[in-house]
C-alpha cells in the first residue's frame, strides 16, 4: 500500500493508438491497480502544430482532425478500463509534439509509461527519439514497454559507484516488490581486460564489494526481496546489460553517471533490450 503522500501521484502512459502504445496502456493499467495508484492517459494532439483545419468537413458527420484525436483518446480510456475494471482512469489531449506534452502531462507523476516504437515509418523513427528525449528529460521514471510483463523473471538493474546509484537501485527495488519478482544486480567492470565471463576469485575485489553492498542495500530497502548481484568484467556496459536483459522482466538503468558509465549506455539499451526498459534517475 503506497505511503499517503504518494497515493495521488498517478501513473501516466502515452497513447496514440498504435499497437506498441496498446500494450503500454495494458502494462500501464495493471501496474496501477497493484500500485492502488491512478492513472492518467495522455494524447498527444500534433496536427494544431501543422494547421488550423481540425474541424469536421462540412456536411460529414464524425470527420474532422479534432474528432479523430478525441476518438484516439476514448479508445485509450477504454483500452484501460477494459485492461483494469475499477481503475481511477483520467484522460487528456493536449497539443504539442509528444515528448514535450509527455514530459509536461507527466509532472508529479510515480511513473510514466511509453510504447517503444510508433506506427512504423517516419512515425517510428519519431517515436525512437521521444524515448530517448524522455529519457534524458522526464521528470519521473519513465518505463519504455516493448512486451507484457512476464510472471517470473527478475527486474534487472546496472549498479556502479557513482553517488546516485542507491537512488537508481531504490527505485528497481521497488518495482521487483510491486511486480513480485526477484532482484538482479549486475556490476560491469569495464576497460580491464577480463573475458567478460570471469567471476569469484577472477573478479576485481572492489567491484565484488559494491555488489555485496548493493544487495544488501536491497535488502534493506525491501525487506523480503530475493536479490543477489551478477560481476561482469571486460565488455561494454550496454553489451553485458543486453546480455543480462534476455532474461529479464525489466532493465533498470539510471542516466546519472557523468563518467561514461551506465549513462552513456541508455541509448544503446533502448535499441537492443529483448525487455522492458525503465531510465530512473
Amino acid at each position: 500500500m503506497p505511503a499517503p503522500a504518494a497515493a495521488s501521484r498517478p501513473v501516466a502512459v502515452g497513447y496514440d493508438g498504435s499497437e506498441t502504445s496498446q500494450l503500454a496502456v495494458r502494462w500501464a493499467a495493471s501496474h496501477a491497480v497493484t500500485r492502488r495508484l491512478p492513472l492518467k492517459l495522455v494524447h498527444a494532439w500534433v496536427w494544431p502544430m501543422f494547421t488550423k483545419d481540425l474541424g469536421p468537413v462540412k456536411g460529414v458527420a464524425g470527420s474532422g482532425l479534432r474528432h479523430s484525436a478525441e476518438a484516439i483518446l476514448a479508445e485509450g480510456l477504454a483500452l484501460a478500463r477494459e485492461a483494469a475494471p475499477g481503475l481511477d482512469v483520467d484522460g487528456v489531449m493536449e497539443a504539442g509534439l509528444p515528448a514535450q506534452v509527455l514530459r509536461h502531462a507527466s509532472d508529479g507523476a510515480a511513473l510514466l509509461v511509453v510504447g517503444s516504437r510508433g506506427m512504423g515509418g517516419v512515425l517510428g523513427h519519431l517515436a525512437g527519439s521521444v524515448c530517448l528525449e524522455l529519457a534524458s528529460s522526464a521528470p519521473c521514471p519513465l518505463m519504455v514497454v516493448r512486451r507484457p510483463h512476464l510472471p517470473g523473471r527478475p527486474v534487472v538493474v546496472g549498479v556502479d559507484a557513482a553517488a546516485r546509484s542507491s537512488a537508481v537501485l531504490a527505485d528497481a527495488a521497488r518495482l521487483a516488490a510491486a511486480i513480485g519478482a526477484g532482484l538482479q544486480l549486475v556490476h560491469v567492470e569495464t576497460g580491464r581486460g577480463g573475458t567478460g565471463r570471469e567471476h569469484g576469485r577472477h573478479a576485481p575485489l572492489h567491484g565484488s564489494e559494491l555488489l555485496e553492498h548493493a544487495v544488501a542495500e536491497a535488502g534493506r530497502l525491501v525487506p523480503g526481496l530475493a536479490a543477489f548481484g551478477t560481476l561482469k568484467d571486460g565488455h561494454p556496459a550496454a553489451k553485458e546489460l543486453v546480455e543480462a536483459a534476455a532474461d529479464a522482466d525489466v532493465l533498470v538503468l539510471g542516466t546519472h553517471n557523468r563518467e561514461g558509465g551506465l549513462g552513456n549506455t541508455v541509448s544503446a539499451v533502448l535499441h537492443k533490450a529483448p525487455c522492458n526498459v525503465m531510465i530512473t534517475r
